[in-house]
């Protein structure tokens, strides 16, 4: 398997997919819309439908339930990039090559961008009720959706992320913060595939934990990106930690040892995938691939 040339097939297929649920750039509130669809249109690796899409296939999923879920996914996760980059949080004016969201249409409606993108996730979600009604699974999907975007999750450590800038951080803490972070939508993405594809109780949370340790190895490696990528590999600033004052693997541990966590944390997550009776072959190459990126 070429696993690039796989990965650009799929985020082809995916964007197609997260395009059929955008809304229409019409009425008075058309210039947030345009915010909204210009920070999801903006490009990115697509990877957490991406995961959601292979777990569901993996345990036997083939209905297009899944497809709301995924263009949802990544409203959460553009959301959190456009709020991430405003002039009160890491103040980034390019993401991806581009302009960011606040820097093309002004913070006030880069804010109300974000706010959309959130809504309108949950919003699309709930479509799949009108695909398959009759499906007990959506609401136990969308449970997880919202708690792992929320204070017990990926906002959560955005909060606290926020609040210990510039201070003295743990390594317990800064574990938390990037569990929450950025492992949360990774274990909501990899566990909503499992939920509708009616995995066992025991293999959702197997999935969860893989997830986990994927979204740790992957934020490390991010802090990594951060000191050895450039502007132009990476398509956003590099220096960002630095400049912003904050603790992270790299100024706790420096580079070799981050990058042994890296390996540790990826290897232990593939080997409970592998672990699982039902396999994907490609999600196991995903995943691998992921870690050793670029950017």
């Amino acid at each position: 398997m070429e696993i690039r040339s796989e990965i650009t097939a799929r985020t082809e297929q995916i964007e197609t997919i997260i395009g059929k649920y955008l809304p229409k750039e019409e009425g008075y509130q058309k210039t947030v819309i345009s915010a909204m669809n210009y920070s999801i249109l903006a490009g990115g690796k697509r990877l957490r439908p991406m995961l959601m899409w292979e777990t569901y296939r993996m345990f036997g999923g083939r209905s297009r339930v899944i497809e709301p879920f995924m263009a949802a996914m990544e409203m959460i996760h553009t959301y959190s990039l456009v709020h991430d980059d405003l002039p009160s949080m890491d103040n980034d004016e390019y993401r991806r090559g581009k302009k960011t969201t606040h820097a093309q249409y002004g913070e006030a409606m880069g804010i109300l961008a974000g706010d959309g993108l959130l809504n309108y996730a949950f919003e699309t979600a709930a479509q799949a009720f009108e695909i398959e009604p009759g499906n007990s699974n959506i609401g136990r999907a969308l449970q997880v959706l919202a708690r792992k975007a929320g204070i017990h999750g990926m906002l959560g450590g955005q909060c606290v992320d926020v609040e210990m800038e510039g201070k003295p951080v743990t390594e317990e803490m800064l574990r938390f913060i990037y569990q929450l972070k950025t492992g949360a939508l990774l274990e909501s993405s990899m566990v909503i595939g499992a939920i509708l594809a009616g995995a066992t109780k025991g293999e959702q949370r197997q999935v969860e934990q893989a997830a986990g340790e994927l979204g740790l190895a992957f934020q490390i490696q991010d802090d990594i990106l951060d000191v050895v990528s450039t502007t132009e590999i990476l398509g956003k600033p590099t220096g960002s930690d630095e400049k912003n004052n904050k603790t992270t693997y790299v100024t706790l541990w420096g580079i070799e040892k981050a990058k042994e966590e890296v390996e540790r944390l990826s290897k232990h997550s593939v080997e409970l995938m592998e672990g699982l009776v039902v396999k994907n072959e490609f999600l196991t190459s995903l995943m691998i691939e992921l870690i050793g990126r670029e950017k």
